[in-house]
This record gives C-alpha cells, sequence and structure tokens, in this order.
C-alpha cells in the first residue's frame, strides 16, 4: 500500500465517524445553521431589507423571507452581477457560476469562499466514505479523470469572474491529487464537446484509469468514443477501474447500460452537487438514497409537492419530513441564497437518518389533461418496460400530444433505444399499464377514453445528442429533459425519428 493510500484510510476513518455523529444530530446542526446564516448576512442589504436581527428561529424565517425562484431573486443577483458588495452575503462572491436556465436563459449563482470550501469537501467526504467502506484505496494510485466543463473562466465587465461550477471546482482539486488527474488543462478547456471528448480519449486511453466522475450521459459518450477508437469495452481498456462517481439525474434509467459497462466489478458513488451547494452524498455501498449533509453550509426547506405552487403550499423544516414523500427542495446558503427554489424534487428514502433521491424538476411535467405526471413516474414506466422486454433506452423524452378528436389525444414517448425491444407492442403495453398503476389521474383519463394508449416513437441512433448540440446544451452539467409539458424538445425531435 502506497503512503498516500494509507492515510487516505486513516483520514477516511476520521471522516466516517464525523459523518455518523452529525447524521444523528441533523436537526440540531440545521437549527444551528439557519442561526449562523441569519447572523453572518444581518448586515447585508438583503439581511436589513428582511428584518435579520429580529428573527430568532425558524418560524419567524418562514414568515419574513418568502419563497423565490430564480427570476423573483433576480434582482438581488443582478446587483451581485455589478459587484455590489455586501447584497446578500459579506462582501462580494469569489465567482459566479453560470448555469442554463429554461425559462431564465443564463443564470448566475454567487460561489463564495465558503460555499466553495463546502462544494470541495462534499466531494472529498464521498470518496473518503467509499474508502472507508471498502478498504479499497488503490484508485488513489491511478489516474482519475472528472469529466467537466472548461477551467477557463471569463471576467464580466464588472470584474466578477464567470464560468461553469465543474470548471471552477476544477481549480480546487487538491494538490495531493494533481498528478493523479487527467486530462491537462488544455484538453480541458476545450469548449467543443465532441473534439473534447475525442481529444480526451486520446490521452487517456493507454493510462491506468482508476475513477470516472462525470453525469451519466456524457461518460457513456466518452465509452463510445473510446470503443470506437479502440475497439475495446471500458473495462478492457482500464482493467483497473475501481470507482464510477456520478449525479445531476437519476442514474436508474442508465444502470442497464453501466451494469453492461460495468459487470460488478465497479464502485457506484452518488453526489448531489449543485450551484447552489452540495447537499448530499452517498454513505452506504448498497445505496438506497443519499445522505443529506446537515453541515455544508445550508438550511433545507421542503414544500411537499402535492401543493407546490398552489396557494396552500406549506413549507416544511427538516424537522416536518415524511419518508415516502415527495418534496420541491428550497435551500438558504453560505453563497447569500434566501429561502431560494433551486427546482429539483427530491423523495426521502428515510428520516433516521435522512437519506434522499432525486426524482426529477418541478417543472418537468405533463399536464395538458389535468394528469400531473411526474419524472419519477415516466422513469418507472421506463424502467419497467426495459425490464419486460430486454431493450436498452439511451435516452428519451415524453410529451403531451393534443388531438381535437376525443379519445384520439395521447402521451408520446420519444425513445432512443440503444437495444431494441424484443417486442414493440409489449413495451408500449408496459409503458402505459406501470404509468396507470402509477399515476390516478393518467388511469382515469385512459378509463374514460380522454387519453389513447401512450405512443411510442424510435428516434434515431445519438438523436438526443445531437438535439442537445444544437441547444448549446452538449456536454458539462447539462441534463436533456425526459419531459415537458409543451411540445418543443418532441418537436424538435421529430426529424431525428427514425425512417
Amino acid at each position: 500500500m502506497s503512503l498516500k493510500s494509507w492515510i487516505a484510510l486513516r483520514w477516511a476513518h476520521q471522516t466516517a465517524r464525523r459523518v455518523n455523529r452529525e447524521k444523528k444530530a441533523a436537526l440540531a446542526i440545521q437549527q444551528r445553521t439557519l442561526s449562523q446564516l441569519i447572523k453572518r448576512a444581518a448586515a447585508t442589504a438583503f439581511g436589513r431589507e428582511h428584518g435579520f436581527e429580529h428573527i430568532d428561529g425558524y418560524a419567524a424565517f418562514r414568515q419574513q423571507v418568502p419563497v423565490r425562484d430564480y427570476e423573483q431573486f433576480r434582482p438581488w443577483i443582478d446587483r451581485i452581477y455589478h459587484a455590489e458588495a455586501d447584497v446578500s452575503w459579506p462582501g462580494k462572491p469569489l465567482y459566479l457560476a453560470k448555469t442554463s436556465g429554461t425559462t431564465s436563459g443564463s443564470k448566475y449563482i454567487p460561489i463564495t469562499r465558503e460555499s466553495i470550501r463546502k462544494q470541495v469537501q462534499g466531494a472529498r467526504d464521498a470518496l473518503l466514505l467509499y474508502l472507508n467502506n471498502t478498504g479499497q484505496a488503490s484508485f488513489l494510485d491511478g489516474k482519475m479523470i472528472f469529466l467537466s466543463g472548461s477551467p477557463v473562466l471569463d471576467t464580466n465587465a464588472h470584474g466578477v469572474q464567470v464560468g461553469r461550477l465543474s470548471g471552477i471546482v476544477n481549480h480546487f482539486v487538491p494538490t495531493y491529487l494533481q498528478t493523479n488527474r487527467v486530462p491537462n488543462f488544455e484538453v480541458n478547456a476545450i469548449e467543443d464537446w465532441e473534439e473534447k471528448v475525442r481529444t480526451i480519449v486520446g490521452e487517456i486511453k493507454h493510462l491506468d484509469m482508476r475513477l470516472i466522475s462525470g453525469i451519466p450521459p456524457w461518460v457513456q459518450m466518452m465509452f463510445e468514443e473510446a470503443e470506437a477508437q479502440t475497439g475495446k469495452k471500458p473495462l478492457e481498456l482500464w482493467p483497473n477501474l475501481q470507482v464510477f462517481v456520478q449525479g445531476g439525474v437519476n442514474f436508474e434509467p442508465y444502470r442497464p447500460i453501466f451494469d453492461q459497462y460495468f459487470q460488478g466489478k465497479v464502485g457506484l458513488v452518488e453526489v448531489f452537487p449543485a450551484s447552489e451547494g452540495f447537499f448530499a452524498i452517498q454513505d452506504r455501498l448498497e445505496g438506497q438514497g443519499m445522505l443529506l449533509m446537515p453541515d455544508y453550509g445550508v438550511f433545507f426547506e421542503f414544500i411537499p409537492l402535492e401543493t407546490y405552487g398552489t396557494p396552500e403550499a406549506k413549507r416544511l423544516w427538516l424537522g416536518e419530513v415524511e419518508a415516502g414523500k415527495s418534496y420541491a427542495l428550497i435551500v438558504s446558503s453560505n453563497a447569500g441564497l434566501w429561502a431560494y427554489d433551486i427546482g429539483d424534487v427530491v423523495r426521502f428514502e428515510s428520516t433516521n437518518p435522512y437519506r434522499i433521491k432525486v426524482t426529477g424538476r418541478v417543472k418537468h411535467f405533463i399536464s395538458a389533461f389535468g394528469e400531473h405526471v411526474i419524472g419519477e413516474e415516466v422513469e418507472a414506466a421506463m424502467l419497467a418496460a426495459i425490464a419486460a422486454t430486454d431493450a436498452e433506452v439511451a435516452e428519451f423524452t415524453v410529451a403531451p400530444l393534443i388531438v381535437e378528436e376525443k379519445g384520439a389525444s395521447a402521451h408520446e414517448w420519444l425513445i432512443e433505444f440503444s437495444r431494441k425491444p424484443s417486442d414493440i407492442e409489449a413495451f408500449n403495453e408496459v409503458l402505459d399499464r406501470t404509468l396507470r398503476q402509477k399515476n390516478v389521474y393518467y388511469e382515469d383519463l385512459r378509463a374514460g377514453n380522454i387519453l389513447q394508449r401512450a405512443l411510442v416513437r424510435t428516434l434515431s441512433l445519438h438523436a438526443t445528442r445531437e438535439y442537445m448540440k444544437a441547444e448549446g446544451k452538449l456536454g458539462g452539467q447539462n441534463k436533456f429533459p425526459r419531459l415537458k409539458n409543451d411540445r418543443s424538445v418532441a418537436d424538435a425531435l421529430y426529424p431525428f425519428l427514425e425512417k
């Protein structure tokens, strides 16, 4: 065992003990976090306007600070963008993380000295817990790749550095990992994602890769490119590959593909980072939800999904959530975000300790006919259809197909298969039946002949990738939209339907 591995294992044991203490005291830590955040920001413009000096607990905070999405919080962000100090957090941010908004165009999320430290800690904790659980530190002696956006940062007209979160975090990779990390800076800075992946594979195909990290569809793209260049599958090319770190999407629809890649020989580590903060990590080998981290400088609130967006919507803190229920995630953070709606939906797998699963986006649903079908339901239906017909699905999206004729409207599924079903009719039937079982409103519409059975259309290979490329969202932290309440994505994919 190398000295680096020995030190890492000792560090891993210490981290595991700390995390165990934190998960047992999660509620007390969250109360303390809220108090500390309010105290730090009391003298800022936001703090003064919202009476932070008079807030003495969660009830007062909930009353005085309304939930805001990006557009509602934007007046404060605009002041931060223009380099005004002490807007919603003391001083000025170190960076602005640029993200792609669905309604706001580009969004800019402040990254402060305090928040970037927690981003780095989250990634480190996830790997150290994996080490503690397995006792295997050999991946530290090989090469690692964190498939990310460009580390090249821009400076806006007001002197604030701007970049993608994954590119910003690249500048904070610990010194002890620098010699292990690939690709080199010049390759990582390539903006064209397809060119970048080709060049990365050219650099790493002969290296001893031990750890790969990235969003599943883009890692899959890298594996396909590696096979195109070498004729070899990942484990043939990198027989010592030990760990795959992934997050940002629900992994389950991708699991069959990666199970084939890894053959049970590669450990999976799931994380939940976002520009707004680092929220959760996988703390057990068997998965079943990620541990919500209470001491990363983020105070969490939750709105039950069934009331989200209605006058009856109620905000809950961690001590009020229930296992098995889905919630819109609201955060206040050491980056100066306050009761901020990040747009993600989480479901609590347990509350002792608090473990969550990311199940979708609050704006990704279909309710054109009053059914309010959500991402978790369509993904469950897809998994059932895949299992029943031995299919493999690279990607898919669902959209409403509205027809004036009664009983002719339907949900339209546009699916890119990497292996087609053994029986497409059976695939369609299982898809529709499972969704009827999962969603009572959809069942009522089907039973009442308002909707006909789901329509499956096959996309050509790499169709969704070409769509993302056309949208300027290929690679990095971008995710393909699995469902929309309009036809914007579906109609754009029609030219890619299989002939």
